[in-house]
């Protein structure tokens, strides 16, 4: 203390003058944060941006079909010099689903699942797993917030994207079916379309947050979740799909966890079993079950992780 200079410390309690917030806010505040900590990469805008040219796909050809199959269904064009008949240009296009169907709704959303299972495999260690390897989680809980409110605030961000690449995308395509069809017509005759697609988007907006929460946990950093993942939706589905089609037991296609989440969704779509391809497809029940064991895991993972010492 400098001479003459007259101070007196004082070591009053201040009490916190402003509105305090509830715990369950800090989930938003960790979603935020956890969402810019994506947009960061520039590998996120890469598959972003390809997330949304499939989208582009889909709504103009859509446009396309309907244009098409109403001006031009009766006449013969030139591609790349040979001579096609729209008839059987549109018989080829029926393949891909662009009518507006409940069909159209869910090949929309599982190629869109696809991107989402590449980003979320590379985003999964910046998301949880560099918190557990440069011991971060101190940051987090200098608040007076529980494990499970970072869980679910990381959770929200995975799932805000799954809505803004599934949902959302999914839902502009069925208004702009209805617009081109029959207009309020369709929008009554198709309602559930627009219910399969909000129950397939959640279902894979659960099941990726918390197989992604789970897996960076075990495995922390990205080489090895990328090569869990790889085995996970790729290896064991090049052999369900190779079993399945040597002994036709559908069963066999259940090691294929994305196809189990593809037929959990027709069912929500309430698409018929034998309109399923490839065949043979195993039973919507047998699906739910399995992915409903794997949720059940995830859950069981997260919360005896939680309940240590790991992150203390």
């Amino acid at each position: 203390m400098m001479k003459g200079m007259n101070t007196q410390l004082s070591l009053k309690y201040s009490p916190w003058q402003e509105k305090t917030s509830r715990p369950y806010t800090a989930i938003a505040a960790i979603g935020r944060i956890s969402l810019l900590l994506m947009c960061r990469q520039r590998l996120f805008w890469g598959l972003f941006a390809l997330a949304m040219l499939a989208f582009f796909f889909f709504f103009y050809g859509q446009y396309l079909m309907v244009w098409i199959s109403q001006q031009l269904a009766h006449e013969t064009v030139r591609i790349a010099g040979f001579s096609v008949n729209i008839s059987q240009l549109l018989r080829f296009l029926d393949r891909l689903a662009l009518q507006g169907t409940a069909h159209t709704y869910a090949n929309f959303i599982w190629f869109q699942g696809y991107i989402l299972v590449i980003l979320l495999c590379f985003s999964g260690s910046h998301l949880f797993g560099n918190d557990i390897i440069y011991n971060t989680m101190i940051f987090y809980y200098s608040k007076p917030i529980s494990p499970w409110h970072y869980f679910c605030g990381k959770c929200l961000a995975i799932i805000f994207l799954i809505i803004m690449t599934t949902f959302i995308p999914a839902t502009i395509l069925w208004f702009e079916a209805g617009l081109l069809l029959d207009g309020l017509t369709y929008y009554t005759q198709n309602y559930p379309s627009l219910l399969g697609i909000a129950g397939y988007s959640a279902l894979i907006a659960l099941t990726l947050s918390l197989l992604t929460a789970a897996t960076a946990m075990v495995f922390q950093r990205t080489a090895p979740m990328v090569l869990a993942w790889m085995g996970l939706f790729v290896l064991l589905r090049m052999m369900a799909n190779w079993l399945a089609m040597a002994t036709q037991e559908a069963d066999w296609r259940l090691l294929d966890f994305w196809n189990n989440l593809y037929l959990c969704g027709l069912w929500c779509f309430g698409i018929d079993h034998a309109t399923i391809r490839p065949i043979p497809q195993p039973h919507y029940n047998n699906a739910f079950s399995i992915t409903f064991i794997i949720i059940a895991v995830c859950i069981l993972y997260i919360y005896k992780k939680t309940g240590s010492n790991i992150y203390k």
